[in-house]
């Protein structure tokens, strides 16, 4: 239980930057997609660093302008020349820069880009109605951080075999199923809390919400493993260290830009949330 001191450090100051982070959002919905941009520059940023291309500004520069401006325009039809306009200027710059930047770099550098810059912007787009925006930022960020959390305690306490351990040797198959639990029991408790305190005059479906937490725990996992496998690779042990306990904005992240996007996908198909 090492790591759990500065894990609860880290919730104690976190917590009430996301009430506050919320709080604003209510009042300026703008803020979602301000701060989302700000977390994904920084984010692209660690990434790119992992593998010493930050200082590499021709690199550099149009990921983190593609990661800044991407939460903006991902609700908008200029996404797809948004995203066209970051590849062909990507690739401008291998051809430009053949002697110094590799296709390996480039590859590195636009598919990390994309990855993060689209999983993250699937959060002001889900917020992007009026209708349920603090039901769904919530439901963003609580679900993958309560099977992460899960994941850990049964981990800990009960888990034995062991689930990658060449790429991540706490993970365990117990932990996995705690995590998935924790993730449902989650899911139905944020149901139940908007749905007779918070915000009576929406209805959850609470079929698609149980789904989403059966969903989300596994996908969570998988951007969890897959970031932590690109670590591996560099010989770090995190990608900064913003956060005690967790590293850097893109450890602690890492799951929610594969489940934010699940949670969009999953809403379209069954609408969690309706007006009564």
């Amino acid at each position: 239980m090492k790591s759990l001191k500065p894990r609860l450090l880290t919730a104690v100051i976190g917590i009430p930057m996301l009430i506050l982070f919320l709080l604003l959002a209510e009042v300026w919905m703008p803020v979602v997609a301000i701060l989302v941009a700000l977390a994904t520059a920084f984010m692209t940023g660690e990434y790119l660093n992992a593998n010493k291309l930050l200082k590499s500004f021709a690199v550099s520069a149009p990921c983190l302008l593609f990661s800044l401006s991407m939460p903006f325009f991902i609700s908008t039809a200029y996404v797809y020349l948004a995203v066209v306009l970051y590849m062909l200027v990507m690739f401008i710059v291998m051809i430009l820069s053949h002697r110094k930047i590799t296709y390996s770099e480039l590859a590195y550098s636009v598919t990390g880009t994309l990855l993060i810059s689209l999983g993250m912007s699937a959060i002001p787009l889900m917020c992007s109605s009026k209708i349920g925006i603090l039901f769904y930022f919530i439901t963003i960020f609580a679900l993958p951080w309560m099977a992460d959390a899960g994941g850990f305690f049964i981990g800990v306490t009960l888990g034995k075999h062991k689930l990658c351990p060449s790429i991540s040797p706490k993970k365990t198959v117990e932990g996995v199923i705690g995590g998935v639990v924790f993730c449902v029991i989650s899911a139905v408790l944020v149901g139940l809390l908007f749905q007779y305190l918070i915000t009576p005059n929406i209805k959850i479906n609470f079929f698609a919400l149980i789904l989403l937490g059966v969903i989300d725990a596994p996908i969570s996992i998988v951007g969890d493993l897959g970031f932590s496998l690109i670590k591996r690779r560099y010989n770090i042990k995190d990608y900064g260290s913003i956060f005690p306990g967790h590293g850097g904005m893109l450890d602690r992240f890492d799951s929610i830009i594969f489940t934010a996007p699940v949670i969009v996908l999953l809403n379209q198909l069954i609408p969690i949330i309706t007006v009564v």
